[in-house]
């Protein structure tokens, strides 16, 4: 039986203020203040440094227009900019088996089943975390987690329609000298938009984690969640 769950599907908001909001969200998940939630959203340009990452891992062209921040997740440097649809879901694991390498499994999973009504087959490759397409590999999509007290911050970002070559000409991506990224867009050879991908993203990650989710709507500045203002107000 599915359990319930709330979903918030956001607009483009800047990368610290939705770090924010997982923190908040954690904190009133992990005293059951409300139950697991699934954000949706996009990011402006920007390149997040995970705890394993290197400073030689960047390499800003001058004057990109991009921010950098360094992060509690996993993983090491990765792009998320407009075009990329990113999901953030805040999952108290006691409810979801409580292993972390199964979490991400489950992350692949649901970004797999994503893109499988758009007959995209995509697949996850042996010791490299995040989903792959192959012949020739090339990486379509990142995940990068942070677990305390077995609550998850962060997750997903899957590249719906930008130019990828930010994550070689930027940036050494996810710490990957050779890799390939390729996008939705790319792969369809047509533009895509982020509301194309979203109910598919929506939909799969209701089914591998079992949630039946309630879409909420925000609040301020497209961003804080009215119906659980209050609750989130109080964990701050």
């Amino acid at each position: 039986m599915a359990r319930g769950a709330y979903l918030f599907n956001l607009g483009r908001v800047p990368y610290r203020e939705a770090w924010e909001l997982q923190r908040s969200l954690a904190g009133a998940v992990s005293q059951g203040a409300i139950p697991d939630t699934v954000v949706f959203l996009e990011h402006p340009p920007v390149v997040t440094l995970g705890r394993r990452a290197d400073a030689a891992e960047l390499h800003l062209p001058e004057g990109a227009d991009v921010d950098v921040v360094e992060t509690d997740r996993g993983g090491k440097s990765t792009y998320h900019g407009p075009g990329q649809l990113v999901c953030y879901p805040i999952l108290d694991l006691h409810r979801h088996g409580k292993d972390v390498k199964k979490y991400v499994r489950d992350l692949e999973e649901a970004v797999i089943r994503t893109l499988a009504p758009l007959e995209i087959d995509a697949t996850r490759i042996d010791g490299l975390t995040g989903v792959w397409l192959e012949r020739p590999p090339r990486k379509i999509a990142s995940i990068g987690v942070h677990v305390s007290r077995w609550v998850t911050t962060h997750g997903y970002a899957l590249n719906v329609d930008l130019d990828p070559v930010v994550f070689t000409d930027w940036i050494t991506a996810c710490g990957l000298e050779a890799a390939m990224f390729t996008t939705i867009a790319k792969e369809l050879g047509r533009p895509v938009a982020l509301d194309e991908v979203r109910p598919h993203a929506v939909a799969a990650i209701a089914d591998v984690f079992g949630l039946a989710l309630e879409e909420l709507p925000s609040g301020d500045a497209g961003l804080w969640p009215q119906p659980i203002h209050a609750e989130l107000a109080s964990q701050r």
